[in-house]
């Protein structure tokens, strides 16, 4: 079974390195690591007073990986889940914040577990995942991951300078839905084709 610690790294490997697209609210980022985040710790790596781009290209992976650790697992209780979704919602959170304890909270609802979407892993939401753990043991982590692939194409058809992260210029699947298929069993996985009649709508 993989460490916390193995999970950020692994989360940082994905993330790649230093990029600053003007279609990403998060401005200029590192190994997962934005603008608006070092801005929120007040993490002036270059000591000249601001936090820019500049501070993100001095980012290493052990402090990307360190970050996670400590505001993306811990925080937000991430560990109080069952060990089987942690490392997906871990993931999920650091893409796209509280977002990912709502996406689980929704698919608890319709799961007839009551439980407020509040983004908030609280004794509430501990122990509807418990109970959705029990219930469907086999399935939950891939249900999320669906979940996960839906919120990424829903967010791209409502913001249309994002769908270059769902979907690559040639067509097929971009950033988004291989991350969240990561946590997808093969079986579940979109087709090229599934994916283009998904996106059709875009062109």
């Amino acid at each position: 079974m993989q460490t916390i610690r193995q999970i950020a790294a692994d989360i940082v490997g994905r993330e790649g390195g230093f990029v600053n697209d003007p279609a990403d609210p998060g401005g200029a980022t590192k190994h997962g690591v934005t603008t608006h985040t070092m801005r929120r710790l007040g993490l002036d790596l270059d000591g000249d007073g601001d936090i820019d781009a500049a501070d993100v290209q001095r980012i290493s992976r052990d402090r990307a990986v360190d970050i996670f650790m400590q505001h993306y697992f811990d925080a937000p209780r991430i560990g109080g889940l069952p060990t089987p979704l942690q490392a997906t919602v871990f993931d999920m959170y650091v893409n796209a914040g509280n977002q990912a304890v709502k996406i689980l909270q929704r698919l608890f609802r319709q799961m007839r577990i009551d439980v407020d979407a509040d983004g908030v892993i609280g004794p509430q939401t501990r122990a509807a995942a418990q109970r959705a753990q029990d219930a469907a043991p086999d399935h939950l982590v891939d249900a999320y991951g669906i979940a996960r692939r839906n919120y990424y194409y829903a967010l791209a058809d409502g913001r249309p300078p994002s769908r270059k992260y769902a979907r690559r210029r040639d067509g097929g699947k971009g950033g988004w839905i291989i991350r969240a298929e990561t946590f997808i069993a093969p079986r579940y996985h979109f087709s090229d084709a599934q994916h283009r009649e998904r996106t059709r709508a875009w062109d």
